[in-house]
């Protein structure tokens, strides 16, 4: 069996499924696992296999994916999203045509370099293990061929500073786990109180995209080849094979 479950923001996809579990007291007893992980501030779409098809994961794992994602200009952080210590650039107007020229070189495969903070294991310690060691600068980043077939423009806005830093530190409020909350908070509140009565441009994408592919990781990207600092502000997974988001 395959349960279409949302995975809410802050959350990992474990608490996800025993959040599932105490809610269905049926499912107690079921073998269970998750198909696809998503990051603590990403939500949305979290196919979760019972019974005969906790066999089948690999099936499951390498299903299409969509996602609607939010991009923040202006900075970015160790993770490529909000929950990542904080580090100011270069602040400036962005077109909806340049973004969406620039946008286009996603498309077909190419090759994506794994975060930093990541599971993906290294001589078998996850990467995130190893950053927060303080030991990456001595690793070599593996990497891996992802495929986009679409990425689209969906719209802007423009957020002030006193809104920005209170969504921000009422979100990683939400994060269950010990993801470096209080160092993270702590720096976004001094950079923040730096920028007062600023204003910052957050623009809404659209992509579907091959497994394996890190939707913090084009943000951050993206920003690099428009020339400025970006991270991933928001992230819903909207779709996994013929699975997608139910209202």
């Amino acid at each position: 069996m395959v349960l279409n479950l949302y995975k809410k923001e802050g959350e990992t996809p474990l608490a996800c499924m025993e959040r599932f579990r105490a809610e269905n007291p049926q499912y107690l007893q079921e073998k269970m696992t998750y198909a696809g992980r998503l990051d603590p501030m990403a939500e949305g779409v979290l196919l979760v296999l019972t019974r005969d098809d906790v066999y089948k994961k690999d099936e499951y794992l390498g299903l299409p994916k969509e996602y609607e994602f939010e991009v923040l200009f202006g900075f970015e952080t160790d993770t490529y999203d909000i929950l990542g210590l904080p580090l100011e650039g270069e602040l400036r107007k962005i077109g909806k045509t340049e973004i969406e020229e620039v946008a286009e070189k996603f498309i077909g495969e190419y090759e994506q370099t794994y975060p930093r903070f990541s599971s993906k294991p290294v001589d078998g310690v996850p990467l995130f293990a190893i950053a927060r060691g303080e030991g990456i600068a001595d690793v070599d980043l593996p990497k891996r061929i992802v495929t986009i077939s679409k990425i689209d423009f969906i719209s802007e806005r423009i957020i002030p500073e006193n809104e920005l830093a209170e969504n921000i530190l009422e979100r990683i409020a939400k994060v269950q786990g010990d993801f470096r909350q209080e160092a993270i908070c702590t720096a976004w509140k001094n950079i923040l109180e730096q920028k007062k009565d600023e204003q910052f441009q957050i623009v809404k994408m659209r992509i579907a995209c091959g497994s394996g592919t890190y939707v913090r990781v084009v943000a951050h990207e993206l920003g690099k080849l428009l020339g400025v600092n970006a991270l991933a502000y928001k992230i819903t997974r909207t779709k996994v094979g013929e699975y997608f988001l139910e209202s």
